[in-house]
């Protein structure tokens, strides 16, 4: 059955079906139970056929507010906080299917006012929200993220969102936009927080426009949360009991899922997101003109309070959002 489905989802997106050589992207709209859900396909051709794999978008949920997406008191104050300032460059970091998007348009929602002109750079378009100018990026017609951004910069906006950071010419433009008196929002693909500065750097970026230009790079990942209708009480293992308190946390009881029909037999429904906020202050700006480690920046975010990812895991484990086991799945043990 595998080519009929293949070229069954293939028709759906509009897709070429006879062209089996070459990767392809595409996306279709479906309506069920009267929500509409986007649906994205991508095609890979592989030695044995073709690998598809869809992401599902649910467009009928809503978008989510900031303080839904799962930031603890210390990192939602900072976060909004950064992107209330006027300008500067605020980053989404982490891999793909991260929520980097989401915690992005979660920001514009928050920013979107009738007095703020907002203009967002996006490839592709993934929710459409009132009030706000989307521009969807075409590269079969020349429209580019660089060339949109250059256009934009001529329509008087207040808030400038661009879909990702991709290349050299780009994320040039993004930091000239956000020194010359615009708020920037932005997604790149990094490890952590940290990461972002010399990734910036290795683009090409010269170093006094890193410094004057980002405020607050935000690392984030997705873990899932545990079923509420199967979630399961027990004692922690000495181990576990050592690595929490390691972290400041003390408790003597965790969570997981047992598995119901509710949740397909896994433990887990639905996601939440970890975070880690870094803010640069002017400390980090001189060690970012003296092109210092991820390392040094990491240590010295620490000390002004930053709360790093594994740290921020494990207090959603603590609290019985997730598992002890999600989160090592997602960090690593490290």
């Amino acid at each position: 059955m595998h080519n009929v489905i293949t070229a069954r989802i293939k028709i759906m997106a509009n897709l070429n079906v006879a062209e089996r050589r070459v990767p392809q992207d595409g996306r279709v709209e479906l309506e069920v139970d009267f929500r509409k859900i986007d649906v994205r396909i991508a095609t890979l051709p592989t030695l044995h056929g073709e690998k598809i794999v869809i992401r599902i978008l649910d467009l009928g949920h809503g978008l989510s507010s900031v303080s839904s997406l799962g930031f603890s008191e210390p990192n939602e104050r900072r976060f909004l906080q950064q992107i209330e300032a006027s300008s500067g460059v605020v980053l989404i970091t982490g891999p793909t299917g991260s929520g980097k998007s989401t915690t992005l348009y979660s920001a514009l929602s928050h920013l979107n006012r009738d007095d703020v002109n907002i203009i967002t750079v996006e490839d592709p378009v993934e929710y459409q929200l009132d009030g706000v100018n989307q521009v969807q990026v075409h590269h079969a017609a020349g429209m580019t993220f660089s060339r949109g951004l250059r256009a934009i910069l001529r329509q008087d906006p207040n808030v400038i969102m661009i879909g990702e950071i991709r290349d050299a010419e780009t994320a040039e433009i993004a930091v000239r936009a956000a020194i010359t008196g615009h708020l920037v929002l932005s997604t790149l693909h990094t490890n952590s927080a940290a990461g972002a500065v010399t990734r910036l750097a290795d683009m090409g970026v010269e170093p006094f426009l890193i410094s004057s230009s980002v405020r607050c790079v935000v690392a984030q990942r997705l873990v899932r949360k545990i079923c509420p209708h199967c979630k399961t009480e027990y004692e922690p293992l000495p181990a576990e009991i050592k690595r929490l308190s390691d972290h400041g946390l003390y408790t003597n009881r965790l969570f997981h899922g047992a598995g119901c029909g509710d949740c397909g037999r896994t433990g887990y429904k639905g996601r939440i997101a970890i975070h880690e906020v870094l803010e640069v202050d002017d400390a980090m700006r001189a060690m970012v003109l003296a092109k210092r480690s991820d390392h040094d920046y990491f240590a010295h975010a620490l000390k002004q309070g930053m709360i790093p990812l594994m740290a921020d895991g494990l207090r959603k484990a603590a609290e019985g959002q997730t598992t002890l086991a999600e989160v090592y799945r997602v960090l690593g043990k490290e």
